[in-house]
């Protein structure tokens, strides 16, 4: 044990750094006792136990026969799945930490090959020993999970199978005598594993009941029903008042309690059910019936549980403004007694149906449990759609205002009364399963509808009020990231877009994927099997590959926009660049940093370039058909940016377009005219067409230019004077070039002359040449002339 301690000393001094190493390797060595004994927390016999369990469960699949048997099965597999990861996990330290400490042992030298090993050498065979046991039981438990993951596929396969068989399979009207026949005649073998399933309940309950352990149970049965019946109403009036306490008001606070109500009904009743489990198996286990059908009953009471506590918050008939969804109050309360009739009903039935099921009773006495539970689930949402319908007409004709309808209700109704009316058709012609698997299917389909619509709200009304400008949080994200108003809403509307279209994809699947009966853990499995399927294995994105990418985008992105903003209002103001440059060279950084962050986010995502060769010929067919005009212009900005051909400010014409040049994107330049509008131009036709730019040789001068038509009998000499006298005492005209007067026609109508004159940029010719021509309308007003004055049309 000394000698153990003094290695770890020995490895902890290597680690701290070289200095550590002077000690001497002799007193560092294992003893050979603990060099044969192995740390590794898994045996031999504990991979041999897992082996034979596996093989277990393989032989009851090739047994099975019925769905109910295939679900059970696939629930052992996913806990045996379970507990392989927990192994291993506790090995993968060990693991890290026996290859770190063969690391600072180092590879080996030539004096470990003398025929006197050293103690380094005996240390590093010590641990290399160790380590070579860990690798073989993590390379075991990963054989074993990779089994059981295939068998899961396979029960997958086997259950659409046996689905399909029992769906496709015609045995008898309702309508038939012989479909009523084991309720009034059933067969003897039925009666004898009935019988025995009573038996064997009444031995379990007469374990529970044995004197001394009387008191006990009548006090956990009765702290059940407590904790079911007050126990709900106090938790649900707790989380009540916690959400009007401490909820803001609005939105948030009524999705908060309609969410509080199902997760006080789901806890309380939770609570419950693992009491009376436990009174009735404190003292003995369950037999496997018993016990089997006790799983299957509890995951029937879960959906009874689910389907009254979700009515019940959506269609809050106590408090009407608590109420989620747009039903008129007339509407929720001829509906409300419904949910709960449901739950009684499927309660009772199906868990009848358990109890054939788990004791395998005939066929016959199998379809009429199936045949009853889908002929009054369907009259009893047949009945809840009739008189919501019946409510909603009465309601329309006291002329009252009508409920808010949208296309998705709509066609959820729809929908509903097809299945509806299909489920009856298959029970008058003889499908009964047909007609239990779209009952089924429309209870499913109520409890994931409910329930995700309820999770939607409370997700989107969660970012409303987290980002919202007027909140605390809103205001602390405010000063965190320093962005203003206009982008606090923007992030609140993508998160939550986001979010709300996760959900509906996570809704769309569990509606295909599950069923009555699915537990949560086989919901998440199947769904993140589809969600996590061979396309994204191939990519490599996992959980924390994922995290890491996300961080490395918004720090990237963070980044970016820092440097930018310390470009733009610190470095470049204080170069001898100009404002264009600068302008220029602040967008290609943007560009480029953009780029990089998109190649630093996938490469955190693990992804490997090689598995990216289908995007990339994808992307090459696109290009060819579809994004050349994109590539090219993209292209061409980036020409843009480096030749500088133009640059921010210019005042360019092109294709009848004169403006000021004010952003080069990456796609298209924005061009400003003079009435202020602004004129997306593509980047390709700034390097393709013509274009004049006024301002590039940076001495551009513009020209003002008038034409003035005069009568005949004029003096020309007394006319050009005083336009030349006008442009040169002009303050924004120039001495050089000099301002000039033109004689530029004669005709019947008058003579035509032309004054010219510089200014020294071109974007004031406008305003010059309206203040000469005011200056020289008054001056010739002044001096009596009038301007020729056009011949009348004939």
């Amino acid at each position: 044990m000394r000698k153990a301690l003094k290695s770890m000393i020995f490895v902890v001094l290597t680690l701290l750094g070289p200095s550590a190493t002077v000690l001497s390797a002799a007193e560092l060595s294992p003893p050979s006792a603990v060099s044969t004994t192995s740390s590794v927390a898994v045996s031999q016999s504990d991979l041999q136990t897992l082996q034979a369990r596996l093989d277990r469960i393989k032989q009851q699949i090739s047994q099975a026969n019925n769905l109910t048997q295939m679900v059970g099965l696939q629930d052992s597999l996913q806990l045996f799945i379970s507990d392989v990861d927990a192994l291993q996990s506790s090995l993968l330290p060990e693991q890290k930490q026996l290859q770190a400490q063969l690391d600072v042992l180092g590879p080996v030298s030539l004096s470990d090959i003398a025929p006197e090993k050293s103690e380094i050498a005996t240390q590093r065979a010590y641990l290399s020993e160790q380590k070579a046991k860990v690798d073989y039981n993590l390379k075991s438990l990963a054989a074993l999970r990779a089994n059981a993951a295939d068998l899961i596929i396979q029960i997958a396969g086997i259950r659409r199978s046996l689905l399909e068989t029992e769906v496709t399979l015609r045995s008898g009207s309702i309508l038939s005598p012989g479909f009523w026949a084991p309720l009034f005649n059933p067969l003897p073998e039925d009666r004898q594993r009935l019988a025995e399933f009573i038996q064997q309940a009444s031995s379990a309950l007469q374990v529970a009941w044995q004197p001394g352990n009387r008191l006990s149970g009548v006090t956990l049965v009765l702290l059940a029903a407590a904790i079911w019946s007050w126990g709900r109403r106090i938790a649900e009036r707790g989380l009540t008042w916690v959400c009007i306490h401490r909820m803001p008001e609005g939105r948030l606070r009524r999705s908060s309690l309609a969410l509080a109500s199902v997760v006080a009904t789901l806890l309380t009743t939770a609570c419950a059910m693992q009491l009376l489990f436990y009174a009735l198996t404190r003292e003995l286990p369950l037999s496997p019936m018993i016990q089997s059908f006790a799983d299957e009953f509890e995951k029937v009471i879960y959906v009874c549980i689910l389907i009254t506590g979700l009515s019940r918050a959506l269609l809050s008939t106590r408090h009407p403004s608590w109420r989620l969804p747009a039903i008129a109050d007339p509407v929720a309360l001829a509906i409300q007694p419904y949910p709960r009739l449901l739950s009684v009903t499927l309660l009772i039935l199906v868990g009848l149906a358990q109890i054939t099921n788990v004791t395998g009773m005939s066929a016959p006495a199998i379809l009429f449990g199936r045949g009853v539970i889908s002929l009054l689930v369907t009259l009893i949402v047949g009945a809840l759609f009739y008189r919501a319908s019946q409510i909603r007409r009465a309601v329309a004709a006291t002329g009252e205002a009508p409920e808010a309808s949208t296309t998705l209700a709509g066609l959820i109704y729809s929908c509903a009364a097809i299945a509806i009316v299909a489920a009856m058709l298959a029970l008058l012609i003889g499908y009964v399963s047909l007609a239990r698997f779209i009952t089924y299917q429309l209870v499913w389909g109520f409890i994931i509808l409910c329930g995700f619509y309820l999770l939607t709200q409370v997700f989107r009304d969660s970012c409303e009020y987290l980002f919202s400008p007027k909140s605390s949080s809103g205001k602390a994200f405010k000063q965190l990231l320093g962005i203003g108003d206009v982008r606090l809403e923007q992030v609140s509307v993508i998160l939550s877009g986001a979010g709300r279209a996760t959900l509906v994809l996570l809704a769309v699947i569990s509606l295909f994927v599950g069923g009555v009966g699915t537990t949560l853990g086989q919901l998440f499995t199947q769904t993140f099997a589809i969600l996590g399927g061979e396309g994204l294995r191939k990519l490599n994105i996992i959980p924390d590959h994922l995290l890491k990418a996300v961080l490395a985008l918004l720090i990237g992105i963070y980044l970016i926009r820092s440097l930018c903003r310390w470009l733009d209002n610190e470095l470049l103001p204080k170069t001898d660049m100009d404002p264009g440059m600068c302008a220029s060279l602040s967008t290609l950084f943007a560009n480029i940093g953009y780029a990089l962050v998109i190649l630093l986010t996938l490469s955190s995502l693990g992804i490997k370039w090689t598995n990216l060769a289908w995007i990339v010929s994808a992307l090459s067919v696109g290009i060819g058909f579809g994004l050349q005009e994109i590539v090219k212009n993209f292209v061409s900005g980036l020409i843009l940016l480096t030749e500088r051909p133009v640059k921010v400010g210019d005042l360019i014409s092109i294709s009848g377009v004169e403006g000021d040049i004010r952003r080069i994107n990456v796609r298209a330049t924005e061009i400003q005219l003079s009435d202020r509008s602004i004129v997306i131009v593509p980047n390709s036709q700034l390097i393709s067409q013509n274009l004049r730019n006024v301002t590039l040789g940076g001495s551009a001068q513009g020209v003002a230019t008038l034409e003035l038509v005069f009568p005949l009998d004029i003096d020309p000499e007394q006319v050009k004077n005083l336009l030349y006298d006008t442009y040169q005492e002009h303050e924004t005209i120039l001495d050089k070039p000099a301002p000039f007067v033109r004689f530029s026609k004669l005709s019947p109508d008058g003579i035509t002359l032309t004054v010219t004159g510089y200014v020294s940029s071109p974007r004031i010719v406008g305003t010059t040449k309206s203040d000469l021509l005011f200056e020289i309308l008054k001056r010739l007003g002044a001096a009596g002339i009038e301007l020729a004055k056009p011949a009348p049309v004939t």
